[in-house]
């Protein structure tokens, strides 16, 4: 029998995360009730104050017993998995142990290239596949399928632009809407914090979460430059390349094959559209690429 549940009790997934931090942020400000979903507590210290008003929980995907501790007496979930060729197996995990829990709605993070499933990339496959686990599970759902987030020019460019004044990836002329991950948190939280009637709005609902403009990586490295007052050139290096580069850096091959799937795509122009869900359901406008650099600026410094 599902246990009885505080319906506005909110479980967040991968809350150390770049989305999952911003997230904790935005319920903390709402008065929302939310656990914190955490691969270990250690992990836990990223998240600092904003855990004043959350309970912590360790999730593993893989042992049901802690999915199972993490969904008890929630009623609402922020669905965010690790990116694993496992993805599908690890959402099945979760839903599974959320319907026994009487969870009422889940707020899946999903992918903008969903939509584009002329694309075909594995990683889209993957998120609508996890999507479709939901959509059969009688749970309802709402699906934000965002486009590449604008931090990860902080994670990923950064240490370059700073060294060398430039960023290298294969991502050609392509136009992406980048989105600001402040603002998926604040569609999500507002999403998860609705009540009642007002939450069915968006029962059975997909968005793209788009920022306000398609930018090639040639149009960011000009908005860059102005910011950092420094020239900062974008170099459209070959897939070889971009491949030789991140197993310099580490990275596995299924994360490497995903990378190269992500920036053809981009250079087919299918994560160009611009959707203005931001601002219907939060009421403000997305944050625009310039206001990100700026509020960024000594990243890239």
């Amino acid at each position: 029998m599902p246990t009885k549940n505080d319906q506005n009790l909110i479980l967040v997934t991968g809350a150390t995360g770049k989305v999952g931090t911003e997230l904790i942020k935005e319920l903390s400000t709402t008065g929302a009730i939310f656990r914190a979903g955490v691969h270990s507590n250690k992990s836990a210290d990223k998240l600092g104050t904003n855990l004043s008003k959350a309970e912590l929980v360790e999730i593993d995907y893989d042992k049901p017993e802690t999915l199972r501790r993490a969904c008890e007496g929630v009623g609402k979930i922020f669905l965010l998995t690790p990116d694993s060729p496992r993805a599908v197996d690890l959402v099945y995990n979760l839903v599974n142990e959320a319907k026994k829990a009487g969870v009422r709605h889940i707020v899946k993070q999903s992918n903008i290239l969903v939509t584009e499933m002329k694309a075909a990339t594995n990683y889209a496959r993957l998120h609508r596949e996890a999507e479709k686990i939901i959509e059969e599970s009688s749970l309802q759902f709402t699906f934000l399928r965002a486009n590449d987030f604008m931090q990860n020019f902080v994670n990923f460019f950064a240490p370059t632009i700073k060294t060398n004044s430039a960023f290298y990836i294969p991502g050609g002329d392509g136009k992406v809407s980048f989105v600001d991950v402040r603002d998926i948190a604040a569609v999500a939280a507002k999403v998860l914090t609705q009540l009642d009637e007002s939450e069915t709005r968006y029962f059975g609902k997909a968005y793209n979460i788009t920022g306000p403009e398609a930018l090639s990586y040639y149009q960011a490295a000009e908005i860059l430059s102005n910011t950092a007052s420094k020239r900062i050139n974008y170099i459209n290096i070959t897939e070889a390349d971009a491949r030789r580069g991140m197993k310099d850096m580490g990275m596995n091959e299924w994360f490497i094959n995903i990378a190269l799937e992500l920036f053809d795509n981009y250079r087919k122009g299918y994560a160009s559209q611009v959707s203005d869900a931001v601002e219907s359901i939060t009421g403000n406008k997305p944050i625009s690429f310039s206001q990100f650099t700026s509020d960024y600026a000594a990243e890239f410094g």
